[in-house]
């Protein structure tokens, strides 16, 4: 077990952790929320996307094939209510720390904050990192309620840091985001009615992007009639079938992280949970 962390629950198929094979996946989650603006709950999000990746098989009929992909689920960190920049710095320190064991890291949250502290880590290892930012929002904000780290500037600090972005299925932001979109040119944006009439022309996006490549997907970015319990519900957004074709496009590339945020929910087989179960289950099913 990693330091910083404890296990309420492990994810389905996950590998006893006690010999760890290289080159494979970890999965962490972030029970943390202090920053959510609107629809409390994601600090619960680890515990029900666990639990709902209980009710998939093995064989994966979508995409014909066996899960077979090695990984580890090492529990949840040890965040600190309240503290968005402490939390996010305790992350990247476990992050850093399976990176150490060559291992990339799955996280399940919880705000989208956590995702600072994962791509912080995976900057100071990869060159040349690429964000796939799967979202209903841009998450660009300088600040958000007077604060620098929350669940409305994560993308802003990793833009910050010298990464660039690819964001998917966008349709809510403010006018300085996107003037600040409009300012850089390492911002590539799909909206969400791109996703829906240019699904092919994402993909031959995806498909050209050079060099190591995390992807980050807020629930949110769903429509709420598939996904409803997230922290900002926003009418207009993608389907299952989307999620596929783009995990699908992008599983034969140099693929270093993933996170999957912001599934608001306290009870068991919560319809969100069983759809972001789904896309954790459907990446270590394509990955390899």
């Amino acid at each position: 077990m990693l330091l910083n962390t404890y296990e309420p629950w492990k994810f389905a198929f996950s590998a006893e952790n006690d010999e760890i094979k290289e080159n494979s996946f970890g999965i962490i989650g972030v029970p943390f929320d202090s920053t959510t603006s609107y629809h409390s709950g994601s600090r619960l999000g680890p515990i029900v996307v666990r639990e709902a990746s209980f009710g998939f098989e093995k064989y994966n009929t979508i995409f014909n094939k066996d899960l077979t992909a090695t990984f580890y689920d090492f529990g949840d960190v040890n965040v600190v209510p309240g503290n968005c920049e402490k939390t996010c710095k305790i992350v990247e320190d476990t992050v850093s720390e399976l990176l150490g064991l060559n291992i990339k890291p799955i996280i399940i949250g919880g705000e989208h904050s956590a995702s600072i502290g994962a791509i912080n880590a995976l900057y100071e290892k990869y060159d040349k990192l690429t964000v796939i930012h799967l979202d209903a929002h841009r998450d660009l904000a300088f600040e958000f309620i007077g604060e620098k780290y929350s669940h409305a500037t994560v993308m802003r600090r990793a833009h910050e840091k010298g990464v660039s972005l690819v964001q998917i299925g966008i349709r809510s932001s403010s006018k300085e985001e996107e003037e600040y979109v409009k300012s850089t040119y390492d911002i590539q944006t799909f909206k969400n009615r791109d996703v829906h009439k240019h699904m092919d022309a994402i993909e031959y996006y995806l498909t050209n992007i050079d060099g190591p490549i995390y992807i980050s997907v807020d629930m949110d970015v769903f429509n709420p009639a598939i996904a409803p319990n997230v922290g900002n519900p926003t009418p207009g957004g993608l389907f299952v079938h989307d999620i596929e074709t783009i995990l699908e496009t992008l599983c034969h590339k140099n693929i270093v992280g993933l996170d999957v945020v912001e599934t608001a929910s306290n009870r068991l087989g919560d319809a969100t949970a069983v759809v972001a179960a789904k896309i954790i289950y459907d990446f270590l099913t394509l990955i390899e």
